[in-house]
């Protein structure tokens, strides 16, 4: 199952295992069963003097196998093979079982440790899914970490009976205590925040009390982090408050046109930021929505940004890098089936949809690109647009137009999501051309209508444009003094990740002109 070079590589990373653990393995006759037996033979066999594996488990998933430390209650289990993006959740939970120090802040260790109560997390996800990871990385530390927390990591295509039974349309998706805990990308501390009441308050009273920065931005994504390595190599006092760093490119999975770097996937390219990021010193503050921008007439001199969980911080400079969000089909159904059918990651949630009917709204390059890698997947998928044509790059519509599974319907205004009050059974819309009323009957819907601008907490501070974009100058400088902008928030044309990325380094060495300039004495 393993080549030489992984098994390779796999036996040096067991060698930071200190600790006796043992995996157990419930399994039944199947051909999954037998490649999880070769799959922990293996593992046993790289690391034999501190692992131990049994094959006599009796837990109702099969196949399975728990990771249990030598004189502890931790319990993770991992119900299917852990392999593909999951690989490397296998890896670490290993290395961590094993008593290797997790690369998390002592703080966020500490507060998982001190959970009390009965925490069972089951988390659903596929092993395309690249948002998944994240989540079920974070529930295994968590585990490992505190007795009280007891995970399992469920593979979907392994347990459909289950899937089906749960109506899960959309990976990752979070039970806790049998209850719907959360859906979607998480982080370790935006989790552990949801289960601690306090910590939001803490955590706001901790930022208030920040001294003033040089430069405070706002967004972590390219932009942001382009930025925030500029303004640091200035030597001036940098800051960044994100919502998730690395933004919008988290989502992305194949990245081939940032120069120098022939092909990447999105999270790599976040995890490269944050610690180019990481190299300068810059106060990096993850999981921070904005809420207010108080300019500097308004405040007493000092710009003032706002956090949701009441924060305030100061700088005498601030750059909005706050990037864009999938766009909404603003259509009745669309939110009340939001992951029962109606889906917007192609590549997390499509292999849930195997064997069914989906549609793709869009014929953009998104669009298009997200019908050629559903239809190896599912049974048919019909792409709907708006317009008379194909928005598509030619070679795109080409390869749509040579696979068998794959309608296309032009001038097509959708109006209607349907379902039967649990998931989505069909999807309406309006031939624009004719006026005439249609009903395609089918069981997925992957919304790829591009984006929009995160800025709505920004309406009265800053000039927007009609679109909602921050408009900037050559600059970078917004209406406001001393507020720059840059990427896919703002007027720039063509929301690339190389073109944000220049837009943050612009802004940022304009900001550091208007710092110099402005503190000269008159």
């Amino acid at each position: 199952m393993l080549d030489d070079q992984l098994k390779s590589q796999l036996a040096a990373y067991l060698e930071r295992v200190t600790q006796p653990f043992e995996m157990v393995a419930s399994l039944d006759d199947g051909e999954t069963s037998a490649q999880m037996r070769e799959l922990l033979t293996t593992i046993q066999s790289l690391r034999s003097d501190k692992i131990s594996l049994r094959t006599d488990g009796q837990d109702a998933r099969k196949p399975s196998f728990t990771l249990q430390r030598v004189g502890a209650g931790t319990s993770l289990r991992f119900a299917g093979l852990p392999l593909g993006h999951e690989f490397t959740s296998l890896v670490l939970a290993l290395l961590w079982t094993g008593g290797h120090p997790p690369k998390v802040e002592q703080d966020l260790i500490e507060q998982v440790r001190s959970l009390d109560g009965d925490f069972n997390f089951e988390v659903y996800m596929s092993l395309t899914c690249h948002n998944c990871p994240d989540v079920v990385q974070a529930l295994s530390l968590m585990a490992v970490l505190n007795p009280k927390v007891k995970t399992t990591v469920i593979e979907g295509g392994a347990f459909q009976q289950e899937v089906t039974e749960r109506e899960i349309m959309a990976v990752p998706m979070v039970y806790l205590n049998g209850q719907v805990f959360g859906a979607g990308r998480m982080e370790l501390a935006e989790i552990v925040a949801k289960l601690d009441t306090g910590a939001a308050r803490r955590e706001a009273a901790k930022l208030s009390a920040k001294e003033a920065f040089d430069v405070l931005i706002v967004g972590g994504g390219p932009a942001g982090a382009a930025a925030a390595v500029y303004a640091a190599r200035k030597g001036i006092r940098t800051g960044v408050a994100a919502e998730r760093f690395g933004g919008q490119v988290n989502d992305t999975l194949d990245i081939e046109n940032y120069i120098s770097i022939p092909r990447t996937e999105g999270p790599q390219f976040a995890a490269a930021l944050q610690q180019h990021v990481n190299a300068y010193d810059v106060d990096v503050m993850n999981l921070q929505r904005a809420k207010a921008l108080r300019p500097a007439s308004q405040s007493g001199g000092l710009i003032e940004v706002e956090m949701d969980n009441g924060a305030v911080l100061k700088s005498k400079t601030v750059i909005l890098s706050t990037g864009a969000r999938w766009r909404n089909m603003n259509v009745p159904g669309e939110e009340q089936y939001r992951t029962k059918g109606v889906a917007y990651c192609p590549h997390c949630d499509g292999p849930l949809y195997k064997g069914k009917r989906v549609a793709v709204i869009g014929g953009g390059n998104s669009g298009v690109e997200a019908a050629i890698d559903l239809a190896g997947v599912v049974a048919h998928v019909t792409v709907f647009e708006f317009m008379p044509q194909l928005k598509a790059d030619a070679v795109l519509q080409k390869k749509l137009a040579s696979l068998p599974n794959v309608d296309v319907v032009l001038n097509a205004q959708t109006t209607e999501v349907l379902g039967d009050g649990s998931k989505v059974n069909a999807l309406a819309y309006k031939d624009r051309a004719t006026g005439e009323e249609k009903r395609v009957e089918l069981e997925g819907i992957f919304v790829q209508i591009g984006l929009l601008p995160n800025t709505d907490w920004l309406m009265g501070t800053v000039e927007l444009s009609k679109f909602g974009e921050i408009v900037i100058d050559a600059k970078g400088q917004t209406s406001v003094p001393g507020v720059f902008a840059a990427g896919d928030c703002t007027t720039v044309p063509y929301k690339q990740i190389v073109i944000a990325a220049g837009a943050g380094a612009t802004a940022a060495l304009s900001a550091f002109d208007h710092l110099i300039r402005t503190s000269v004495p008159q």
